[in-house]
């Protein structure tokens, strides 16, 4: 779950962490006053949205103005110019692909003075078992690049979750920024601070790009991305109020009512599997027959004729969608539930498009009993590889 930097600043501000103090603003009429609480002479008005590049990012709208989704501002009327271009239209960054985001709202912020800027993030590193941070005094710039370009200004610390953060592992950090005396101290504070945050709030990536220094010696973060770890949301109720749906796909919103693990995708060809190993693996192989998948789909070990009736109707739900793929493996999840479930949805949505099943495991002579006496168009496959040729045969006419 993803949620807006002036969100993520909160949550970090809660923890202790130094952050420039804003206000969010759904109306440009709220980002002038934002202005006026803020004071000083010097804004910063930003875009938000859960996509980064916002700075580099263009608005499709010609009134939006030629600049990006983050824009500094030094008068009080330029804050509202900039609200106005900005709220209601479509900005698209690197990120968002080219159909953009819709800002539905900005963040106004006060406007600090860098010295410099660097790179932090802490994430979970599957390798150690562990959180760690990353860290690089390239700050402010696309990290992907530093990493290809100069790997050697990038440094990872692993944090012993016994302990916390170490001095050993600040002093790691501090020396990957370049700095030393107070500041090395203020970076000592801050690591312990953003560590809490991380765990205490089921973090799963928290991005701090830039963090800066201040013209007079502050360590202060100038951004937040934040991303939560779903399978937590049982013990946070308090993200439900966090949550803009405006940010996120209708399908995925509907597969999650479901407990359905569903991405969209840009390709033609819908997926429904079991095990995300076998979805990854159907992909695959219909990328390898020369189509494309539109979604990536598991319904779970233990799905119900419900719940992959509810699958089958996100799929052709999806406009892009040309054909269907169903791919199951029956241990846990009978086929024969499969089955019923394909049926129960082709007839209450109808099936407009070639659909292929292949089932093989647990009751899959009953389940291929069950769609071969229903009198439906649809193409059976004997294993994985004949099913992705027969799909993309399908759709490819």
């Amino acid at each position: 779950m993803n949620i807006h930097e002036y969100q993520g600043k909160a949550v970090l501000k809660s923890f202790g962490a130094p952050v420039p103090r804003g206000f969010p603003a759904f109306t440009t009429e709220e980002a002038i006053d934002a202005a006026a609480k803020l004071a000083g002479s010097v804004w910063a008005v930003k875009s938000q949205i859960h996509a980064g590049g916002r700075g580099k990012g263009k608005f499709k709208e010609a009134d939006a103005g030629e600049k990006g989704g983050v824009r500094i501002a030094f008068k009080p009327e330029d804050v509202g110019l900039y609200a106005s271009q900005m709220l209601k239209h479509t900005l698209v960054t690197e990120q968002t692909g080219p159909a953009g985001r819709v800002v539905n709202r900005i963040y106004i912020e006060e406007g600090v003075k860098i010295a410099k800027e660097f790179y932090l993030s802490a994430l979970v590193d599957r390798e150690s078992g562990r959180v760690a941070f990353v860290a690089s005094e390239a700050g402010g710039m696309n990290i992907e690049e530093v990493a290809h370009d100069t790997p050697e200004k990038i440094t990872t610390v692993a944090i012993d979750p016994a302990t916390g953060p170490s001095k050993a592992d600040t002093t790691k950090i501090a020396a990957a920024f370049g700095i030393g005396g107070d500041l090395a101290t203020q970076c000592d504070d801050l690591i312990g601070k953003i560590y809490t945050a991380f765990v205490k709030s089921d973090m799963s990536l928290l991005e701090v790009n830039p963090l800066i220094v201040t013209e007079d010696g502050k360590l202060v973060c100038g951004d937040a991305k934040v991303s939560f770890d779903s399978n937590a949301a049982f013990r946070h109720p308090e993200w439900a109020d966090l949550r803009d749906m405006g940010e996120e796909d209708e399908k995925e919103i509907e597969a999650s009512k479901y407990d359905l693990a569903y991405i969209s995708l840009d390709g033609d060809i819908g997926c429904m599997v079991n095990g995300a190993g076998l979805a990854m693996a159907t992909m695959d192989i219909i990328k390898l027959f020369g189509a494309e998948p539109a979604n990536f789909l598991d319904v779970g070990g233990g799905a119900s004729k419900e719940k992959v009736t509810a699958a089958f109707k996100i799929i052709t739900a999806d406009p892009k969608v040309k054909g269907i793929l169903v791919n199951i493996f029956g241990g846990i999840m009978k086929c024969d539930v499969i089955a019923e479930g394909v049926i129960a949805a082709v007839k209450e949505v109808g099936l407009q498009v070639p659909l292929v099943v292949r089932l093989e495991g647990t009751n899959v002579e009953l389940g291929k009993k069950i769609i071969n006496e229903s009198g439906l168009n649809v193409i059976s496959a004997d294993d994985l590889e004949d099913a992705a040729r027969k799909i993309v045969k399908a759709v490819k006419g």
